[in-house]
């Protein structure tokens, strides 16, 4: 297995290469730039093409990359025009509590949907199968913003249960684990009713084509109560699909993030990233693309090892 995890992390080399590339050239090639944002109402060509001479954004682009590449891979993600410091600190800052926000919303919603999903399987075809499924699709087809806002409006301005956003609550002075806690309620259930909604689809499919196998038959035949059946036999090979949707669906789940942290003023690296692409602050962009195209691949890598786990048939060489 090591040497298979070895082998993956030489492949996402060359994806890491071609998603710098890609990401380098459209965001350099946006109109607009640091200098621009910086000066505001005082920008004038002269002091544009002094300050993208200080930045070093007057030499080609093959050459800026080539300079940020040679930085990047002595682990240098370089200095923030805006923020005045470097970006691997303010990635450090701020890419835990989006860790945080992100790994909570997967394990509540594999939670969920496994249970939804084995619940249809067991009825399919009846009428509570048919009306989850409504439900599962209307949620799925909400748009995370829309549902963001609506969220705010009834449960923070309306009933006044939670707080419409913010890390924790400045009246305390410091952070508390209680209000750490109160503040993520809201921005993980958005996470969580988008993602359930699809990964809960997922098993349904999944444990209704396991529960047609031939070894489901011996199984009951061998006079194995149904919840035997189900949890013992069944559910373990159909959790494989939803292994697998973890590491795909990483990068949407990091974009959703991003709109749930402008909503709800979450510090994270959504909201940084926001910021950042306000004002033009290429190396922040830069260092957040490739952070979140490592976990990514980091994500896939995990998802398959945990191939190995849930079915011992699987082994890799």
């Amino acid at each position: 297995m090591m040497k298979y995890s070895l082998n993956r992390v030489f492949q996402a080399i060359p994806t890491l290469i071609l998603l710098s590339i890609a990401s380098f050239l459209l965001i350099h090639v946006v109109p607009g730039g640091p200098a621009v944002v910086m000066l505001g109402d005082k920008a004038t060509p002269a002091l544009i093409a002094q300050i993208n001479r200080s930045l070093g954004l007057n030499k080609p682009l093959w050459v800026q990359y080539m300079v940020w590449l040679g930085h990047l891979v002595r682990g240098n993600f370089g200095y923030s025009y805006s923020y005045h410091q470097s970006v691997a600190s303010l990635i450090l800052l701020n890419l835990p509590r989006t860790l945080i926000l992100v790994v909570t919303a997967i394990a509540i919603s594999h939670v969920i949907a496994i249970i939804v999903g084995v619940y249809q399987a067991a009825h399919r075809g009846r009428p509570v199968d048919h009306t989850l499924t409504a439900v599962l699709y209307f949620l799925y087809a909400m748009p995370t913003f829309w549902l963001g806002v609506l969220m705010v409006s009834v449960f923070s301005i309306g009933l006044g249960w939670f707080p419409s956003g913010g890390l924790y609550n400045p009246l305390l002075g410091h952070a508390t684990v209680g209000s750490y806690l109160v503040h993520m309620v809201l921005p993980v259930s958005v996470l969580v009713i988008g993602s359930v909604a699809g990964w809960g689809r997922y098993m349904r499919s999944s444990m209704s084509e396991t529960l047609t196998q031939d070894y489901i038959r011996t199984a009951r035949a061998k006079g194995l109560t149904e919840c035997a059946v189900m949890m013992r036999h069944a559910l373990k090979n159909s959790l494989l699909p939803l292994i697998t949707l973890v590491g795909m669906s990483l990068p949407a789940l990091f974009s959703g993030a991003l709109i749930i942290e402008m909503i709800f003023d979450y510090p994270g690296m959504g909201l940084l990233f926001w910021n950042a692409a306000q004002q033009r602050d290429y190396p922040i962009l830069l260092g957040i693309v490739i952070m979140i195209g490592v976990l990514t691949i980091l994500g896939n890598l995990i998802a398959d090892l945990l191939y190995a786990v849930v079915d011992p048939r699987i082994q890799y060489q």
